[in-house]
């Protein structure tokens, strides 16, 4: 089978639109989707900065949604014609899948960061036969098409707009997860959000949902504002990049202020030292940190900032099982309490460099891209 996917040949070059082959349909508990649109996640940006570990050439995209075309095998639990969300890859078998904590899989790494699966590795190759890395976080969906394993892949409701629904399985739910999961945030619990990026904002959604009293915390304004429209209250700090952030101090007696003597909770994107440290000394006695993006750098944290039982945590995924909190978002979404539509806007497959400058400049906060691939699926 052929299709059009956006391939990455090395960390320095722009992606560029090829003519893929997939030598073999599904094996066995996978399927075969055709993708209607694929969220563009930092986490695919960074393979830039993965120094090797992440092997190139490949296929990236792993916010992926579409419609299933074909299934392998009987145990699947789909049909041809369900619409999906995709979400990460993780083994199935492990003491933490088992105990319902996929994000935390033994194989995690390796299945969605240095390679993927192994199994038919060699089915997937470009227009002249040359290997592309199997399945980055089980999708590689910047693509017309790609082989999941039916685990990963959640059916929803076929009147939703599937060509929108893909971030789902990855970077909102990351924040709805980390609201809803990691912190159990509930009525009148307090949350600091430390940027307003696609994660932070769903964070801000889910706290909205959930009942709590949510500030956001960002150096743009118009992001800021997009907080304050989902009912956050808005709090701009100077770029977290400068070695001295005058305004911190000031920040932290803000947050303090406004939740009453310090936030239940406070979510982390930016992964700055500095904004860290500010958020530990925002929290009142026995809050939670959690952490959602990479550290680059160490993280000394200053004297006092655990003190009286604040604690700090990474957060992966949100801590969902995708299966169960999928749907959840997509309720919430229809009742109108989880507006992601307002975060997205999206581009052909085509402008995919576009999209990635766009991304980086933060002039949008969730891009998503769109195929133009057949409406007639044709296999073989």
């Amino acid at each position: 089978m052929r299709f059009t996917a956006a391939v990455l040949r090395s960390c320095e070059s722009r992606f560029t639109l090829e003519e893929v082959m997939l030598r073999a349909g599904p094996g066995d508990g996978e399927v075969l989707v055709r993708i209607a649109g694929c969220g563009m996640c930092r986490t695919d940006l960074a393979v830039r900065h993965s120094a090797g570990r992440s092997p190139l050439p490949a296929v990236l995209g792993h916010e992926g949604a579409g419609i299933v075309v074909e299934t392998g095998g009987p145990d699947t639990g789909l049909r041809s014609g369900d619409h999906v969300v995709l979400s990460f890859d993780s083994c199935g078998h492990c003491r933490n899948c088992m105990g319902a904590a996929p994000a935390y899989c033994d194989s995690f790494p390796a299945l969605n960061l240095f390679g993927g699966r192994k199994e038919h590795a060699a089915r997937f190759t470009d227009a002249d036969g040359g290997a592309l890395a199997p399945r980055w976080f089980g999708q590689s969906s910047f693509a017309e098409y790609a082989v999941v394993p039916a685990r990963n892949a959640v059916r929803v409701d076929p009147t939703l707009p599937i060509e929108l629904l893909g971030p789902l399985g990855c970077s909102f739910l990351t924040g709805a997860g980390a609201v809803f999961h990691s912190f159990g945030v509930g009525p009148g619990d307090t949350i600091a959000v430390y940027g307003a990026g696609a994660v932070g904002l769903a964070a801000v959604m889910a706290a909205t949902a959930a009942g709590a009293v949510t500030v956001a915390v960002d150096r743009h304004p118009e992001r800021l504002a997009l907080a304050e429209r989902l009912h956050a209250i808005p709090l701009h700090t100077a770029s977290a990049d400068l070695p001295a952030l005058a305004d911190l101090p000031s920040l932290a007696d803000r947050i303090r202020q406004l939740t009453d003597g310090g936030a239940h909770y406070a979510l982390d994107t930016t992964g700055s030292p500095q904004l860290i440290n500010n958020a530990l000394r925002a929290l009142r006695p026995t809050g939670h940190l959690g952490l959602v993006a990479r550290l680059r750098t160490p993280l000394p944290l200053e004297p006092g900032t655990l003190d009286r039982g604040r604690r700090i945590s990474h957060i992966c995924e949100g801590d969902a099982v995708p299966g169960l909190l999928i749907p959840r978002l997509t309720g919430l979404w229809q009742a109108g309490r989880f507006p992601f539509d307002q975060l997205i806007r999206t581009y052909p497959l085509t402008d995919i460099n576009q999209a990635e400058r766009d991304c980086d400049a933060g002039r949008v906060v969730k891009p998503v891209l769109i195929p133009a691939g057949p409406r007639e699926d044709t296999i073989g």
